[in-house]
């Protein structure tokens, strides 16, 4: 039986001082089988070509600024990922994608944070691989890529946010075009309408406000190709609602 491959959004360091998220992202776990180990594809690393991080525990990386103390001082020792690596550079090796070993990169916050609500034990191998480019259709090979890993255990995750923009963090009241651009993506991942979205950029609404910048978006697509490759048709929304505002829809996607 193929395990999911999912798409979550990954909130920000203080998504630790969200009781209510954190429970549903480990109301999610509990519902998915166990996995073998994790691959993750996170926005916050962006790379060319594919690189592969850190296979052994070496420290995490605090990409972020201005925050409490405390998030500076969190760890997530996540068992050795080189079985996973080993599988990963075979499959990019055979789709002709070019890869390298950063085998001193840490995970970065978009992978531990979510992480640490859903597996807090951090017990599972965990290896995260980089985004090579932004651009849809590349992103979407290297998930077709990836697909067979889901028959093997490895929980496939795309860690970033639908709409993601940081000049209105502020607002008070979600605006129309997140609600526009949420919806969108919502009716376009459970058609599986794969035409519509490669083609984001125009023709999805609002999508100048949502994504000022691309990469929190693209992950979802990199899933999406695995979801395609695999064969797993039902696409199911287990968070959605907005955060901090309404400019930041926290759907996620599991297809599987």
């Amino acid at each position: 039986m193929n395990s999911p491959i999912v798409f979550m959004a990954h909130g920000a360091p203080m998504l630790l001082d969200d009781p209510g998220w954190v429970n549903e992202l480990a109301a999610w776990a509990r519902a998915l089988a166990r996995p073998r180990a994790i691959l993750m594809i996170s926005a916050h690393w962006e790379q060319k070509p594919v690189a592969l991080g850190a296979t052994t525990n070496v420290p995490l990386v605090y990409d972020f600024y201005g925050f409490p103390e405390k998030f500076y001082r969190l760890e997530y020792p996540s068992p050795p990922a080189g079985e996973l690596a080993a599988r990963v550079r075979a499959l990019l090796g055979a789709a002709k994608i070019p890869f390298v070993d950063e085998p001193a990169r840490g995970q970065d916050h978009g992978s531990y944070i979510p992480l640490m609500c859903m597996y807090p034990a951090a017990d599972v191998p965990v290896l995260q691989i980089s985004l090579p480019t932004m651009e849809p259709r590349p992103l979407y090979e290297l998930g077709r890529a990836l697909a067979p890993l889901c028959t093997e255990d490895v929980l496939v995750i795309g860690s970033g946010f639908l709409t993601h923009n940081m000049r209105s963090f502020a607002l008070r009241a979600t605006p129309a075009w997140a609600h526009d651009f949420d919806a969108w993506c919502a009716d376009v991942l459970a058609r599986r309408d794969t035409g519509a979205l490669l083609e984001y950029r125009s023709r999805a609404p609002g999508v100048r406000d949502a994504l000022p910048t691309h990469e929190h978006f693209v992950p979802v697509i990199v899933a999406a190709g695995a979801a395609e490759a695999a064969g797993l048709d039902a696409v199911t929304f287990p968070i959605t609602g907005f955060w901090f505002g309404g400019s930041f829809t926290r759907r996620s996607v599991q297809f599987g």
